[in-house]
């Protein structure tokens, strides 16, 4: 298997993980018993990075592998690079903020606004898939 092979194995996995997460979970944050929210935004955070922190990071460092030392330089895979980073930065400058902030307890606005940013992240997401595809 080459090396392009395990970077789109990588972004599909995410894309899957992505998809549920914004039509499943994010939404039932809603429905979790405010007096146990703060416990189950803990075992959110422990369980959802025991799966995505592994698969991004590998993704992350198989695309600068395919960038800068297998010289895949075409406009497509140029784009989706700049695409996952672009996914990093929101994830780093707000998800990961917003996730910590709810561990406090349930707040209404924050969920509404996680659910509404993350389209930005699944629909990046699945557009890097179609790059890497065609």
């Amino acid at each position: 298997m080459n090396l392009f092979t395990v970077h789109l194995i990588f972004t599909a996995i995410m894309v899957g993980v992505i998809w549920l997460v914004q039509v499943v979970h994010y939404p039932s944050f809603n429905f979790i018993d405010k007096k146990f929210y703060s416990d189950f935004q803990n075992f959110h955070i422990k369980r959802i990075s025991f799966i995505v922190i592994p698969v991004m990071l590998l993704e992350l460092v198989s695309g600068l592998i395919l960038i800068f030392l297998d010289n895949r330089h075409s406009t497509p895979s140029l784009i989706s690079f700049g695409i996952l980073i672009l996914i990093w930065i929101i994830t780093g400058l707000f998800f990961a903020k917003a996730h910590q902030d709810l561990t406090a307890g349930y707040d209404r606005e924050i969920v509404k606004k996680i659910i509404k940013l993350n389209w930005i992240r699944t629909l990046l997401w699945s557009i890097r898939l179609i790059l890497l595809l065609f």
